[in-house]
C-alpha cells in the first residue's frame, strides 16, 4: 500500500484522534513507542499532547503518511535541539507504522520521508533515534542507513527482570 506523507500537516481533532488511535493500536501489537501493552487511547494521550504542544511552539515537527482513504497509518515526531551547540541535528520519536502494513515496505517508506523532510530543514546535517533492544529494530534502521552510535544496557524496563538495552543510531544525511 502507498502512503502519501505530509510534513508539518494542519491538526486539527481527526487527525489527533487517528495519531491516538494508532499509537493504542501500536503500543498494544508490542511496538516499542514508549508503552507496554495494554494501552488505551487515555494511556497514549498525555505523551501525545506534549509532542503536539512542542510542535505548536515550533520545538518539533509532524510527520504523518495517510493511505489513500486518508487515513493515518504511519507517523514520525522530528524534535528539534535548542541548545546552540547541537542545532545540527534532530531527533525522531515516535516512529509508528499500522501494524497491517508491517513487511510492506510503509516503515521504510516512512524513514525515507523522515529523511526527506529533514534535508529540507535548514542547517540539519543529522537524524537520530533511539530503540528498545531485544526487538531487532536496529536491524531494520540499520538497513534504512542509520548506524549504531551508542548502547546503554539495561536502561529500559519493559517489566520486572525485562531490562532492554537502550540503542542510539545516527544517519547523517550529507
Amino acid at each position: 500500500m502507498t502512503l502519501t506523507f505530509t510534513f508539518d500537516p494542519v491538526v486539527g481533532p481527526a487527525l489527533v484522534e487517528e495519531f491516538a488511535e494508532l499509537w493504542t493500536e501500536v503500543s498494544n501489537a508490542g511496538g516499542s513507542v514508549g508503552f507496554v501493552p495494554p494501552v488505551t487511547l487515555e494511556d497514549v494521550r498525555p505523551d501525545l499532547d506534549k509532542h503536539l504542544a512542542a510542535a505548536a511552539d515550533g520545538r518539533s515537527r509532524l510527520l504523518v503518511g495517510r493511505d489513500p482513504a486518508g487515513r493515518v497509518r504511519a507517523t514520525a515526531v522530528i524534535a528539534l535541539n535548542e541548545h546552540r551547540l547541537q542545532k545540527h541535528w534532530v531527533w525522531v520519536y515516535t516512529v509508528m507504522v499500522d501494524p497491517a502494513l508491517h513487511g510492506r515496505g510503509a516503515g521504510r517508506a516512512l524513514m525515507e520521508a523522515v529523511a526527506d523532510a529533514a534535508r529540507t530543514m535548514e542547517g540539519i546535517e543529522a537524524i537520530r533515534l533511539g530503540c528498545r533492544g531485544g526487538t531487532g529494530l536496529e536491524r531494520f534502521y540499520e538497513s534504512c542507513g542509520y548506524k549504531e552510535v551508542g548502547r546503554v544496557p539495561a536502561a529500559i524496563r519493559v517489566a520486572p527482570g525485562d531490562d532492554r538495552d537502550d540503542i542510539t543510531l545516527l544517519l547523517p544525511l550529507h
